[in-house]
């Protein structure tokens, strides 16, 4: 039983702690993106060209794959952790998930403003991790009858949060 102890406490430690990065304070690190409020998570932002939400929502084909940047308020975010939030602006909306799973944000996320730079991703997600993300607070447009959910998710690799 010790050794299922140590070995729990070796596999947390190499977990990455969920921390805000430093503000940047230097606007044309991030393309003028930057604001002088708020935390940022993960990577440092790079200045990607901002896609509107509602347009990505619209044409997710022509994204996919590609690295974009969304502004757009926080809806919700995971209540567990903050593994993932989900982004609305003009009537569109779409999750967000963390690159390698190496970053979250506050569980109380919800009601900021977010810049995220990330790779658009077009999914189908699995009845099991649906039914998980749901007990974490997540809504789905796109269910199907089989308890699938059809996506477009962003996979940040970058996150600035500010509060109105």
């Amino acid at each position: 039983m010790l050794r299922v102890v140590i070995a729990f406490c070796v596999l947390l430690s190499a977990v990455p702690a969920c921390r805000p990065r430093p503000k940047d304070a230097d606007p044309a690190a991030t393309g003028g993106a930057a604001t002088t409020e708020g935390s940022t998570y993960g990577e440092a932002l790079q200045g990607v060209p901002l896609t509107p939400l509602g347009e990505l929502m619209a044409n997710p084909e022509k994204y996919q794959g590609k690295t974009v940047g969304v502004r757009a308020s926080v809806e919700r975010a995971c209540s567990a952790k903050g593994c993932w939030m989900e982004l609305g602006a003009d009537g569109a909306s779409c999750r967000v998930t963390f690159k390698d799973y190496g970053f979250f944000v506050p569980t109380d996320s919800a009601g900021s403003r977010a810049l995220v730079e990330g790779t658009v991703v077009v999914k189908t997600v699995e009845a099991s991790h649906v039914a998980h993300l749901e007990g974490e607070g997540a809504t789905f447009a796109n269910s199907n009858a089989d308890g699938t959910a059809n996506e477009v998710q962003l996979v940040a690799t970058g996150v600035q949060l500010s509060r109105p």
